[in-house]
């Protein structure tokens, strides 16, 4: 038995730090999965399982990727979309910023770290991977996952990992993006799994966002009408 479990676990459960859940060493060939230490392997193909085989799966890109703030962020924004392509169905909502948005958020377009749950319950999304999330937020916002909804949280992370994430992917590097790719694109088309997004539920789920989306999309520039009108004139404080 797992040593963690997809929630929703109540208000507050406890970290996974405290129940004696930590991160496997550097260059010891392990990561997290579940609280167990797994061959790294392994954990990614458990991870490609769950990101081909769940409903809804989807990528929340951070700060560390979203902002080209440097050639190695740009390179793993790219690989990130790269990974994205190989899911069938796979969405992207990144967060690109950690303050909170109010009053209202677009749940579709963002996901706010200070109500992450609000995202994952509006869109029903059961699994998703974090890259590029800061490691404080990081750890906050999967905790809030884990005790409010039943998604399948996965870190991909480039220090130390997390532990309150189901599954936890250490050092990554773009080499290591680079083989979480292969794998995934391997057990797609070994036919071990039925992605999500080709079975029936998947097809008309997918069918019915779509549809909302096109209902709701912005019209196009050239369809846009300009205000025109002459302005009218406001109250002078200094006329008589």
């Amino acid at each position: 038995m797992s040593k963690l479990s997809v929630g929703p676990l109540g208000l507050l459960p406890p970290s996974a730090a405290a129940m004696g859940i930590f991160q496997p060493e550097r260059g010891s060939g392990y990561q997290l999965v579940e609280g167990e230490h797994v061959p790294e392997d392994k954990a990614i193909e458990t991870l490609a399982i769950k990101l081909l085989s769940t409903r809804n799966p989807t990528l929340f890109p951070g700060p560390l990727v979203v902002w080209g703030w440097n050639k190695e962020a740009e390179h793993k924004a790219e690989l990130a979309l790269k990974l994205a392509a190989e899911v069938p169905g796979m969405n992207v909502i990144p967060m690109p910023d950690y303050r909170p948005v109010y009053p209202k958020i677009d749940a579709e377009a963002v996901i706010n770290p200070c109500h992450p749950n609000l995202t994952i319950q509006q869109n029903k999304i059961e699994v998703c991977a974090f890259i590029g999330v800061h490691c404080h937020f990081a750890n906050v916002t999967l905790k809030m996952i884990r005790a409010n909804t039943n998604c399948y949280t996965m870190a991909l992370c480039q220090y130390d990992g997390h532990e309150d994430a189901l599954l936890s992917i250490r050092d990554l590097d773009s080499a290591k993006l680079e083989k979480i790719i292969g794998i995934i694109k391997d057990v797609k088309n070994s036919g071990k799994v039925t992605p999500w997004a080709f079975t029936p539920e998947g097809k008309e789920e997918l069918e019915e966002i779509a549809a909302r989306k096109a209902k709701n999309k912005a019209p196009a520039k050239e369809d846009t009408n300009l205000f025109m009108n002459d302005l009218e004139q406001g109250l002078d404080e200094n006329a008589e």
